[in-house]
């Protein structure tokens, strides 16, 4: 170790060299000598970088729990679409109910009506024909509602219109069968095939018309005098188109000619006037096909099912004027009021029993034709010569 320059300070004294034992005398074994210093076991080496302590953060406080997110739908356009989707939905089943409903209620207030006879009956035939009958009973009629429709106080029943009609493989067939026809009732003789509802009530005209043409009957439909009327009013009108200038006084009609939109009492007095035309009754069973395809029309229009007001009106009316033979029915009964509108133009026929003459004699020839077609469902092959609207005379 290089000596310190000698500065003259205290170091150079005699005390300083004894005490360090320094100046190169022998030291004294007493004297005090320099320990050297213990380096701590945690010091840093001179060769290691000095580590600082770090310095403890101040606490912070603990957050409160997050709480899981919830599933939300977005706002905007699409929760409003999906709102309006779900409203609708709501609608549509509520109407479906509605649809169901009303027609199942009114059903339950329909008349049921005995119509198949007893004894021997035609064997079971291909396709499906319907006995629609026309009463003219006054019974329900109230004494201003007959005022009304000019229907006089006769009392009993009778039919004024007796129809069938022939569903199957071939055209839709409407075939009337005038009231005033000559035919065996079995009984009680020849006589006016009207009077077979007179006496005997549904069964007999059925076994009647059994009988004499060999077609069987499979189902059966009946509507009063206020039927027609009640049903055009429900179904807000139908059109017809009178050939000529029609006034009947006895049946209340005044008409002029041309298609045009008439309500339920001009449409009653329309199909039921006899006194308008040279050919009575064959011309009135023209009308009466006429107003009865109409209504059918009318009846399974869309419209009659999107207007709530006038379906319920329709279904309600039902009970009213119709009366269905037992074993018929809501479906059955549907299809026969699908069938009435198929009757028309392409779609099929609409015809009288061929006639020989005024009085309503059936043809010997071309009426056992017409119904040999319709027991073998070949309503295909019934040509002009057999299907006429006026049974071919007049």
């Amino acid at each position: 170790m290089p000596d310190r320059p000698r500065n003259g300070g205290p170091e150079d004294g005699p005390d300083y060299q004894w005490l360090y034992g320094q100046g190169g005398q022998p030291q004294d074994p007493q004297a005090t000598r320099p320990v050297p210093r213990q380096q701590r076991p945690d010091a840093p080496r001179p060769e290691e970088t000095r580590v600082m302590r770090a310095q403890p953060r101040p606490s912070r406080p603990t957050p409160p729990p997050v709480a899981p997110p919830v599933d939300r739908e977005p706002a905007g356009p699409r929760r409003r679409l999906r709102f309006r989707f779900r409203y609708l939905l709501v609608l549509l089943l509520l109407w479906a109910a509605y649809l169901v409903i009303v027609p199942v209620m009114a059903w339950n207030k329909v008349d049921k009506v005995e119509w198949q006879p007893e004894g021997d009956r035609p064997a079971d035939q291909p396709g499906t024909t319907y006995l629609l009958v026309g009463s003219d009973s006054r019974a329900g009629l109230s004494k201003e509602q007959r005022k009304e429709l000019s229907t006089g106080n006769a009392g009993g029943g009778r039919t004024d219109t007796i129809m069938l009609l022939h569903t199957g493989s071939g055209p839709n067939l409407l075939l009337s069968i005038p009231r005033d026809s000559i035919v065996d009732i079995p009984g009680h003789g020849t006589t006016k095939i009207n009077a077979a509802y007179a006496y005997g009530g549904p069964q007999l005209l059925v076994q009647t018309i059994e009988q004499d043409t060999g077609v069987k009957i499979d189902d059966y439909v009946e509507i009063g005098m206020g039927g027609v009327a009640g049903i055009v009013d429900a179904v807000g009108g139908i059109e017809v188109c009178p050939k000529q200038n029609m006034k009947d006084k006895l049946a209340g009609l005044n008409i002029k000619k041309g298609c045009q939109e008439v309500d339920g009492t001009t449409a009653l007095a329309y199909a039921r006037s006899r006194h308008a035309s040279a050919t009575g009754d064959i011309d009135r069973v023209r009308r009466q096909r006429e107003v009865v395809s109409a209504v059918g029309a009318a009846v399974v229009s869309p419209w009659n099912v999107i207007n709530p007001v006038r379906y319920w009106r329709l279904n309600n009316a039902i009970p009213d004027f119709f009366a269905f033979g037992d074993g018929m029915g809501p479906v059955r009964s549907a299809m026969w009021a699908i069938a009435m509108t198929r009757v028309n133009g392409d779609k099929g026929l609409t015809c009288v029993v061929p006639l020989q003459d005024l009085a309503v004699n059936w043809d010997p020839e071309k009426a056992p034709q017409m119904f040999q077609k319709i027991i073998e469902d070949d309503t295909a092959s019934i040509g002009k010569d057999l299907c006429s609207p006026t049974g071919g005379i007049g």
